[in-house]
């Protein structure tokens, strides 16, 4: 069998590109009558995202072809790289701010987001600390995991952003998780972690504001409950099958941040529950072959980093559904490979190319890639 007639590179990456795609067609739908009004050209939104996809793409090439080994030798590197990359936007004259977040950093006209790529470091860094030994026996490197997660989660706040935030927790306990922490450790933690998170809502009016909102958005339907109402009347207008492609009436104007964090509402409200049905497929399909690359894994460190991709995805899938459809309180997390924002797809769909390596090198571990000599592919699973 070779390379290209492998189920799960097929699947990878038809699946990206799918949702990419896809993302680019609602992206311009919900964005095409504020492009217009605010810059006079209604493809404004649609050009920068399909520059995302390019390169993204370009990315997802290089990364297939980095042989993981090497990511496993400088794994430290990668934690220091999200350190930097998340100091970088408290630098007067470097960090960029925007409705009371200081989130990016820009060069002129152009801005990246350091929080989207400092996660997937967090992972790599994850990845090679907990498959260099049993670690997490110990006290001690369960203390060195937690507070290389917190370094990143404090930094992060300080922005503030709580919703990759919380993206990076969740990641950040699977990791630990798959990495084999007994289940009494995790509810010993579990106590000092609910109360940090009361806190951090408690010393922020704000985030209580949003708390509220969420219970009863009616109560404020023209400040704090606003979005969430509009964002639940295009869900609700969509019905079964949609109102149809490009004929979102929520995204003229009345649903803040209809084209990044609130997109979801739009394709609900354009194809109806039946095309929401079928993006939550495809998202499954390419999340449970992350996984399964990476159960295929002899490796340790090469598991662990599908592990943590999937997780990364998986997590934000679901948590930016849960705020759309007001299942939890209002967060601004992007819709992975769907959402604008250059970043996250630069970095979403090169961490595709990081498990297409993954699962080349399974190839190579059994023999698949001799195409003189084919032999029968054998059934093999990882044990954490």
């Amino acid at each position: 069998m070779s390379i290209k007639k492998n189920k799960y590179i097929l699947t990878l990456i038809i699946t990206t590109l799918a949702i990419a795609i896809f993302g680019c067609v609602m992206v311009y739908s919900a964005s095409k009558y504020a492009a217009t009004v605010q810059y006079n050209n209604q493809f404004f939104y649609l050009k920068k995202q399909v520059i995302g996809v390019v390169i993204g793409l370009i990315g997802l090439s290089i990364t297939s072809l980095v042989n993981n080994k090497i990511y496993k030798k400088f794994y430290w590197m990668f934690y220091i790289v999200g350190i930097v990359f998340l100091v970088l936007v408290f630098v007067p004259g470097l960090g960029r701010t925007s409705y009371g977040a200081t989130r990016w950093i820009g060069f002129g006209s152009f801005t990246i987001q350091p929080s989207e790529i400092a996660k997937f470091c967090l992972v790599f860094f994850l990845a090679g600390y907990l498959a260099d030994g049993d670690k997490l026996s110990k006290i001690k490197h369960i203390a060195i995991t937690l507070a290389a997660g917190a370094v990143y989660c404090v930094l992060i706040m300080l922005e503030p952003n709580m919703s990759i935030t919380m993206c990076v927790a969740f990641t950040l306990i699977f990791m630990l998780f798959i990495g084999g922490l007994r289940l009494k450790i995790f509810g010993v933690l579990a106590v000092p972690a609910v109360a940090l998170v009361v806190l951090l809502i408690l010393i922020e009016p704000y985030r209580l504001s949003r708390i509220v909102a969420f219970l009863n958005p009616w109560n404020n339907p023209l400040d704090e409950g606003y979005q969430l109402i509009q964002s639940l009347y295009a869900i609700g207008s969509g019905g079964v099958w949609g109102v149809g492609l490009f004929n979102s009436r929520q995204a003229e104007l009345f649903l803040p941040f209809s084209e990044s964090d609130f997109i979801f509402s739009i394709i609900a409200e354009e194809l109806g529950f039946m095309g929401c049905l079928m993006l939550v497929v495809v998202y499954v399909i390419l999340i449970v072959t992350i996984f399964k690359v990476g159960m295929r894994s002899n490796n340790k460190f090469s598991a662990f980093l599908c592990f943590g991709i999937g997780a990364i995805i998986s997590i934000q899938v679901i948590l930016n559904i849960a705020v759309v459809t007001g299942s939890i309180p209002p967060t601004g997390l992007p819709l992975p490979f769907i959402s604008a924002g250059s970043t996250s797809l630069f970095v979403f769909i090169s961490a595709i190319g990081v498990v297409l390596n993954v699962e080349k090198q399974n190839l190579k571990e059994v023999g698949l890639m001799n195409l003189s000599a084919p032999i029968k592919q054998t059934k093999r699973k990882f044990h954490i």
